[in-house]
Formats: C-alpha cells, structure tokens, sequence
C-alpha cells in the first residue's frame, strides 16, 4: 500500500496512490509505503530517483548501520515502533529515507517510511495532523512528531500496565489465593512483564533515533527543542518502566510465596496424620507380636479392647491438634 501525504494550510491530506500518475499530481512531503509492492518501489525509483534498500526493514542489520548518512544527502534512520496488541505484542522495524540537501532529485523535502504492517504510531499522528492545523511544517516535522506519539503510545501502554498489575495485585492480596487462581495470576503478571521489557527496549531505541537527528544538525532550534522535551519524556519512561519491573517482582514474589503456603498446609496435614496414626500403628504392632505370655490374648474382651485403644489413641492426638490450631 502507497499512501502520500500533502501539507496544506497547516494540515495534512492522505492519498492513496494506485498508479504512476496519480503519484505524479501530487508533492506530498511524507510518502508512506506499507508491505510496499515491486511495483511501488518502482513508481518512487521512476518518479522520485530513490532506491529503497533491500534490507531496509532486516531485523538483523547491525546497530551502527541503523542511523546513517549517505554522501548524495540521503539520512536513514532504522526504527522499532510498538504494537501493544493483547495477545501478541511486538516491535515493528520501520525505515526513514530523507533527502535534505540534493536538489536535483525530487525526493528533496520529502520523508520515505517502509514498513510491514500498520504502525498505531503512524495512525496517532495522521489523525492529529488532519485535527490540529500547523501541527506540521515539513518532513522533519513528521519523522519528529512521530517519535513523540512513539514515546506517548509508550506511556499509554505503561498506564495499561500499571491498571493489569493494580487487578493482580487485589487478586493476590485478597489473602484467599488458590493454585489455581495463583497460576492465572502468575500467567498475567508474565504478559505485563513482557511488554514492560517491550517498551523499555523501545524507547532506548526512541531515544537513540532522536539522538541521532539532533546530532546530524537537521533540526532548526523549534525542533531541536522538541527533540530535548521528547528524550526527556523518555527518561521519565525509564523511571517508570524500572517501578513497573520492581512491582511486578513483588507481585510475583508474593504469588508464589501463597502457593508455598498452601503446599506447606498440604505438608502440614500429612504430617499431623503421620503422627496421630503413629499410636494406633504402635499398639497393632505390640499385639501382633508372637509372644505366648500376652494375657489379653486369651481373654473374649482382648480384641475389641485393641480396637477401642487403638482409636482412642488416634482420636485424643487429632483432639489436641486442633484444638491447638494446628490444623487450620
């Protein structure tokens, strides 16, 4: 998918481009390509003079070849973005082409983003640029306020957290946890875990790309001032993100240190009922002996006096056991 987007009176108009030209009645300043087609690429190559990278979108690339300059002006920026789905969250590689200086390729003033499927990131942003008039100036604009809207979706995805975790913890410290309630807590608290470390992992990423642009001397001063506000945004998502990570330690010690209690109460039963037979199995054992003096043996009351003792001695210890609250 090819969509194209144009700047007027501060506001921004998506385009989706089907044909060459159709590409060529526009001057868009941002030109977003979704799992783009060979196709496609061959309409921004013709029209644009661009070449996408074949590996513009590898997972595996090396981190010193994410941000880059090349010598015809071009800037590549290589970037993860966050998909906070519910059942399978995840990072989206995206790449950034952005010719500032060459003037003779109409890719001049114009930001190329490649990525393969639909980034929330990208639909926050259009959807405000089409509500706030003068939200963008140029295709840095764009590629700035991108990450912004990374690092606020990031802050959202962590106040999510922060309510999953308040659930769990009600759960757990409710005090009545069974295994079975204990296991679902436990399966929850990991999902929260998991995401927490997505998030942590992609705004260090945030920060670097940021990073990058304000050294590349890009920005004008405006934007250089937002590029500061946003990494200080991201440093106070570390400090969050590092509170997250410690209440989820707790929580999870705390699940499993109930269900160490309720196997200890398990333990503690085998273990009371192990020494209240120990009488009965005493006295069976005395009278199963083959001595040939043993009074009671010969006498009509010797075997249900046995039993009587025998049940006597496991009912007085099961008695005092409770009553000494050891069996709660």
């Amino acid at each position: 998918m090819l969509n194209i987007f144009t700047l007027a009176n501060g506001r921004l108009f998506q385009e989706e481009i089907e044909s060459l030209e159709e590409l060529s009645r526009f001057q868009p300043i941002w030109v977003d390509l979704e799992s783009p087609t060979l196709e496609e690429k061959r309409w921004i190559k013709q029209y644009f003079g661009l070449s996408i990278p074949e590996d513009a979108m590898d997972e595996d690339i090396e981190e010193s070849a994410r941000f880059y300059e090349e010598d015809n002006g071009e800037l590549h920026i290589r970037s993860d973005f966050l998909i906070a789905d519910e059942d399978e969250p995840r990072t989206v590689r995206c790449a950034f082409i952005l010719n500032q200086h060459n003037t003779h390729l109409k890719s001049q003033g114009v930001l190329f983003s490649i990525h393969d499927e639909d980034v929330p990131v990208f639909r926050l942003l259009r959807m405000r640029a089409r509500r706030a008039p003068g939200l963008i100036e140029d295709a840095k604009e764009v590629l700035l306020k991108l990450f912004d809207a990374d690092a606020e979706y990031s802050a959202d995805t962590l106040e999510g957290i922060y309510d999953q975790l308040e659930k769990a913890g009600k759960q757990v410290l409710s005090g009545d946890v069974t295994d079975a309630m204990a296991g679902e807590v436990l399966g929850a608290i990991a999902r929260q875990e998991d995401l927490n470390g997505r998030i942590r992992r992609n705004v260090m990423d945030t920060r670097r790309a940021v990073s990058f642009m304000m050294r590349s001397k890009m920005l004008n001063a405006e934007q250089f001032e937002e590029a500061r506000q946003i990494l200080r945004d991201i440093d106070s998502l570390d400090s969050h993100t590092a509170f997250l990570f410690d209440k989820i330690n707790f929580l999870m010690d705390a699940t499993v240190g109930f269900i160490n209690i309720n196997q200890n109460k398990i333990i503690k039963i085998f273990s009371v009922a192990s020494v209240a037979l120990l009488p009965p199995t005493l006295i069976a054992s005395i009278y199963g002996m083959n001595f040939q003096y043993m009074p009671e043996l010969s006498q009509t009351w010797g075997y249900p006096m046995a039993i009587v003792l025998m049940a006597a001695s496991a009912v007085v210890p099961m008695w005092y056991f409770r009553r000494r609250g050891w069996l709660k």
